[in-house]
């Protein structure tokens, strides 16, 4: 770890800094972002053994010239899973570094889910000695419920020994909210560990409110990244809570939240992406994105850059970043200007970032349960009928860019050539999930509203947070051969339809990651999109994003996994067909 560290160094620090000895580097007339003052100050800043030693006028061993740009914090992305890159990490790091993200803090619980110890062991293994800084939270829903049947369970005495790691910093999103407030064992045993060694809780509760927050926020519960209106942040707030505010690839809440830029909110702000795909990050960017849409949004442009960086940092208590000033790591960001915020340069560590991706190489051998995730029999047709009976069908219906569903009841449906349930005319869709870890043969089937499908099937393994198997169709035999190609890949994307595969990404990597560079990723995935929409999707949908939260039993109201239809509200399997009361 670079930084001044001995008496020796010290000296040095202090030498240089007072302009008794020229520095290392020196970018020369910046203009500099000072988090502190919230002003720009134009001044030269002064880089030895990776910190910053000084700003101000100052002569070094190589000069920069900076004139007429801007300097800024490296960004700090205070909540996101690396897994939802789809990518290895060193091929995540290719993508956002140039973006200006020089620090990311990771919740890796969807690897956990799949593959436990061994995922988390290999997560932290793929990351150890990246450019980019990746810190960790301690998965807290290993299971989400005990309603999810997951590839693994972490329990409180499970979890604590990577609290020794000085790159995991607290609990990550504890999802259970339900378990909070009604002091689940289990749940309340991790808060308890994660309290002992001093650690940081994150929180995940849509909709709490009331007497029930008091009770979530009050065991140290310190922050909440699910807020869909600015009501429901500023409740939260109120409760001391930091409130994340998300703009990732499926769930987009900045336009809805960013009077929360404001000087009476701010400070108790920051921006994450939580969860964000190949193409948007190459595409759209990373936190440079959601700072250039928050100022198109009326926020102020230093602020939006605070609540990128300074403001993360103190969250997660990272006191060496997070501001251009003596005695910060200097992770920065040059970019051109204000209002359009195009990055021209990142430096790390003092460092000018090299934006190549190096493979990194981690034994498939030695996390057999990472790469050989798939455990069930191939899906047939007859698998996929609905065991319950009645004259009504539950359905869950979409909500267009949130991760809320709501529950909608109509007439059972029964259209020509169409399985029971299934309405073309209504876009009501038949959907399964299969679970994938131990072989159990439990499969949930469902309706969904909103997705648009007009033929055919896609398929997925990402399916949050336990990431069994998910397909949605319009028929039982393509459901069945898009999820028999998921199978056949050791995981991944299909998309389907007469009977023929149209495409596939295979996603080897514990059924969540690909190993190829993210670019060809990225132009895989576009194109089973393209063959999606082809298929009718519905234009403000997300295909496989949206898919993989459909099975969350911890987001309201109605979801669809192993065991069948989950009322979240009430933690409950409910039957799909049912008879009026």
């Amino acid at each position: 770890m670079t930084g001044f560290s001995n008496e020796r160094d010290l000296v040095k620090q202090i030498q240089t800094a007072t302009g008794k000895e020229k520095s290392e580097l020196v970018l020369k007339n910046a203009n500099i972002i000072n988090v502190f003052t919230n002003t720009v100050v134009t001044a030269d800043v002064a880089i030895d053994n990776g910190y910053i030693v000084g700003v101000g006028k100052y002569s070094g061993i190589e000069e920069k010239d900076l004139s007429g740009k801007f300097l800024c914090p490296g960004f700090i992305d205070g909540h996101i899973h690396l897994e939802s890159s789809m990518v290895s990490p060193e091929e995540f790091q290719a993508a956002v570094m140039p973006h200006g993200t020089t620090t990311v803090v990771t919740d890796p619980h969807e690897i956990a889910n799949v593959a436990g110890h061994e995922g988390l062991k290999y997560m932290l293994e793929a990351t150890e000695n990246l450019k980019l800084d990746v810190f960790f939270m301690v998965p807290s829903c290993v299971p989400a419920t005990y309603l999810d049947e997951s590839g693994a369970v972490l329990n409180a005495a499970d979890i604590e020994p990577y609290f020794e790691n000085e790159r995991v910093l607290g609990l990550a999103e504890l999802m259970n909210a339900y378990g909070v407030v009604n002091c689940d064992r289990n749940v309340i045993g991790k808060i308890a560990v994660s309290k002992k060694h001093n650690k940081i809780i994150d929180g995940h509760a849509p909709a709490l409110k009331g007497k029930e927050l008091n009770g979530y926020a009050g065991v140290g519960i310190r922050s909440d990244h699910e807020c869909v209106d600015i009501e429901e942040a500023i409740e939260k707030m109120q409760q001391g809570q930091w409130i994340m505010i998300r703009e990732g690839t499926a769930a987009k809440n900045l336009e809805a939240l960013v009077n929360l830029c404001s000087p009476q909110y701010y400070q108790r702000c920051m921006f994450v992406t939580d969860d964000k795909h190949p193409g948007d990050l190459l595409k759209k960017g990373h936190m440079d994105y959601i700072i250039r849409k928050a100022v198109v949004l009326g926020a102020d442009p230093i602020i939006a850059i605070k609540m990128a960086s300074w403001n993360a940092a103190q969250y997660f208590g990272l006191k060496d970043r997070g501001a251009v000033a003596p005695g910060y790591r200097a992770d920065l960001v040059v970019f051109d200007n204000l209002l359009d915020f195009n990055v021209q340069e990142v430096w790390k560590d003092g460092k000018r970032c090299n934006t190549d991706s190096s493979k990194k190489e981690v034994s498939e051998e030695k996390y057999n349960a990472v790469f050989h995730s798939f455990h069930m029999q191939e899906l047939c047709e007859k698998d996929l009928k609905v065991k319950s009976t009645g004259s009504y069908e539950r359905v869950i219906e979409l909500v267009p860019g949130e991760l809320l569903t709501r529950e909608l009841i109509v007439p059972k449906k029964h259209e020509e050539n169409l399985p029971e349930g299934v309405s073309l005319k209504e876009d009501i869709l038949k959907a399964v999930v299969c679970e994938r870890h131990h072989g159990s043969g439990h499969i949930g089937i469902g309706f969904i509203k909103g997705y648009g499908l007009k033929k055919g099937a896609v398929a997925s393994s990402i399916a949050h947070d336990s990431h069994n198997l998910i397909a949605i169709g319009t028929n039982d035999r393509d459901i069945a051969l898009a999820a028999n190609c998921v199978k056949a890949n050791q995981g991944g994307l299909a998309v389907v339809s007469g009977g023929e595969i149209l495409g596939e990404l295979p996603l080897p990597i514990a059924g969540l990651m690909s190993d190829m560079g993210i670019n060809e990723t990225k132009n895989r995935l576009e194109e089973l999109k393209e063959k999606i929409v082809e298929l009718g999707i519905a234009e403000n949908i997300d295909p496989f994003m949206t898919l993989a939260f459909t099975s969350l039993p911890v987001i309201p109201e109605l979801r669809l996994n192993t065991y069948g239809l989950i009322d979240v509200n009430q933690q409950k399997v409910v039957d799909v067909f049912f008879d009026e009361k």
